[in-house]
């Protein structure tokens, strides 16, 4: 621990588990409380289990562990007022707001003519409408208390390339640049920064299911993890499959210092090169 967050209150949507989980590890190892809010609940059309309460729980027992303070909730991002709540009542505990990290969302796929009306509301509801509750939720949080403070959104390669059978997702994380853009403007003068992160495939359930995997090898049988890196390494420049929600998690944790003070506004891609390939 190098305190680089120290003395700070970061907020983490999604943090039950996955990436969002290793943020909230990550920004605590560094000094930070955090809010953790998630939804604990399934989505009928992601394909994959989605996280539990007993999840969150050991995401409040890993912060908890590096002797930080951590006020968990369950809410939908897609429910304003919930989530509201949740924000408001981890400020009141904590005491302030200092960075968030915008990070709660779901995959599933598609071809463009297959997807349907609840596929299309839940994905844009989730990770593009469900980040602009985040942020104004937290916004007048951060703006009360004069320091200052960092947005982080967790868009994808996907929002700033498009890819087959997910133009849903596509759309989406291609929305939430432009809500950066805007908000970075908007919120400049209060010296809160606003980013995006994107990354590429990330070692997590997203891209561990069986749906995913019959999507890049529909000519194999019930494929496994090894079946499927060679086909995950080849979207890549560097000689990898996918990378670890930490390599993401160092990113944010980046953005969310001092040492990124005069950053914002930026789309910054930790994507072993896919998005210069």
């Amino acid at each position: 621990m190098t305190g680089r967050v120290a003395g700070k209150v970061a907020l983490v949507t999604g943090a039950a588990r996955g990436q969002g989980r290793s943020h909230a590890v990550r920004l605590a190892q560094e000094g930070a409380n955090i809010i953790a809010v998630d939804i604990c609940a399934q989505i009928d059309t992601v394909p994959y289990q989605m996280s539990t309460p007993e999840d969150l729980g050991e995401t409040v027992s890993a912060v908890e562990a590096l002797d930080r303070r951590i006020v968990a909730a369950t809410a939908d991002v897609r429910e304003l007022d919930a989530l509201t709540e949740a924000i408001d009542k981890g400020v009141a505990e904590l005491g302030r707001l200092d960075i968030v990290s915008a990070g709660a969302g779901v995959a599933d796929f598609g071809r463009a003519e297959e997807l349907t009306a609840a596929q299309w509301e839940h994905m844009i509801g989730t990770n593009l409408t469900g980040v602009w509750n985040t942020a104004r939720a937290a916004i007048p949080h951060l703006v009360a208390g004069g320091r200052g403070g960092s947005i982080t959104i967790t868009s994808s390669a996907a929002g700033l390339r498009a890819f087959e059978n997910m133009v849903h997702y596509v759309a989406a994380k291609h929305g939430v640049v432009g809500v950066m853009r805007a908000l970075a403007l908007e919120l400049a003068s209060h010296s809160i920064r606003v980013n995006t992160i994107h990354p590429c495939t990330v070692n997590t359930a997203m891209t561990h299911n069986k749906v995913t995997y019959d999507l890049f090898a529909p000519d194999l049988h019930d494929p496994t993890a090894d079946d499927l890196a060679g086909r995950f390494r080849a979207l890549n420049a560097l000689p990898v499959p996918w990378i670890e929600p930490i390599d993401v998690s160092n990113a944010l944790l980046f953005l969310a210092s001092d040492e990124a003070r005069y950053i914002t506004g930026v789309t910054l891609p930790v994507d072993a090169g896919l998005l210069g390939m």
